[in-house]
């Protein structure tokens, strides 16, 4: 039987929603797949609330198995058998200190960024001492090879996944929930990404389109283009705004753990940061990532290493409507993202066959979480 350790697990959130959402479904899936004791510090529980029911921004919980507490500054801490400073937001002294005072100290992994980049075969488990007191940390970095240390999944993800699309009502069921009806023939796509002026110059191709377009738009996201596309009349949860062959939906902010069935309920999606990213992988659709905007513009060479692999073996025609798409949102270019959403729809039935191969290659590696486990048990 597996050990039953104590793992921390620190994020300070920079992306709100992305930062929140991993440490969240890292913190989860240990405590019910791994059986691991698990607290999830976190220095902002706002975005951490609108991700899990149950959680009260305002005071320590616990949830789904996992405690989760408000710190790592000035928290009252004694070392467990594990911690994870996620996405290499530091620990407080005092939290060092401790490690290094602890008769055994605990296993300790910076928890990277998603990168495609080549370096980060080389950065995976790469040790660097803490410079004051030696202690031995470790980096994790998530990745798309067997050389990295994974993507989060689930144990059952890719079954329920395929469970659901066999459904045939499955996904009527999930939009009916959200109080929205489909059009015949419409296509349905969900608009999850960060703020950008390039947004209403889509939204102008899809209600000037052949087709209708149901464009699904969580609160909270996309709305200084939305406020400019609709001129202050923006859609409310159940009274969506038409316009010619656009209706623009908005839906109230999904749990994580219902966010799945909402990714395959839909035809696309304009996905963001980290979290949304990796699910749109596993849900083997087209979609688009909307990469965390940075000053140097470091999101584009993350971009371009992310497509190159993503898109080996796609048809060309269709590896160069991810890249036209992807490239114009990124770069906020309204005109050019209008302009590619043609050869990008011509093109989903060809990336939904796509999507499903690169799924399946990703899944055939270890999952993240399963191999943090082993690494950890190795090392204790």
């Amino acid at each position: 039987m597996r050990a039953q350790l104590r793992w921390d697990i620190v994020c300070r959130v920079v992306d709100n929603y992305g930062d929140a959402g991993v440490a969240w479904r890292l913190a989860r899936q240990l405590a019910h797949e791994h059986r691991q004791r698990v607290t999830l510090w976190i220095d902002d529980f706002a975005p951490l609330a609108l991700l899990v029911p149950g959680i009260d921004p305002t005071r320590p919980a616990e949830a789904e198995g996992v405690q989760v507490r408000r710190g790592p500054a000035d928290a009252r801490w004694t070392p467990g058998d594990v911690v994870i400073d996620a996405f290499g937001g530091g620990l407080p002294a005092s939290w060092i200190d401790a490690m290094a005072s602890a008769a055994r100290p605990p296993a300790w992994a910076v928890l990277e960024y998603l990168s495609a980049e080549a370096w980060v075969d080389d950065a995976h488990l790469r040790a660097s001492p803490e410079p004051h007191t030696g202690l031995a940390r470790h980096y994790w970095c998530p990745g798309f090879t067997s050389a990295t240390g994974g993507l989060l999944r689930e144990g059952d993800l890719l079954e329920r996944r395929d469970r659901f699309r066999r459904d045939p009502g499955a996904a009527a069921a999930v939009l009916s929930a959200l109080g929205v009806t489909v059009p015949t023939r419409a296509r349905v796509g969900l608009v999850f990404c960060y703020p950008t002026a390039a947004l209403p110059d889509l939204f102008d191709a899809w209600s000037e389109g052949g087709d209708p377009v149901v464009a699904l738009v969580p609160q909270g996201a996309a709305e200084g283009a939305l406020d400019r596309w609709c001129g202050g009349a923006v859609p409310q949860p159940g009274a969506p705004v038409v316009r010619g062959a656009l209706t623009l939906a908005s839906i109230p902010f999904v749990p994580q753990r219902e966010f799945d069935a909402l990714l395959w309920s839909c035809d696309f999606a304009l996905v963001r940061g980290e979290d949304s990213f990796v699910r749109a992988q596993w849900a083997a659709m087209p979609f688009a990532w909307h990469a965390y905007p940075q000053d140097d513009g470091a999101q584009f060479a993350k971009i371009g290493a992310f497509h190159d692999r993503f898109l080996q073996g796609a048809p060309a025609e269709a590896a160069d409507a991810v890249r036209a798409f992807n490239g114009a949102i990124n770069r906020a270019d309204g005109t050019a993202l209008a302009a590619a959403w043609d050869a990008f729809d011509r093109s989903r039935a060809t990336l939904r066959i796509h999507a499903a191969q690169w799924a399946d290659h990703l899944a055939a590696h270890p999952d993240l979480a399963s191999g943090l486990v082993r690494w950890v048990e190795s090392r204790l």
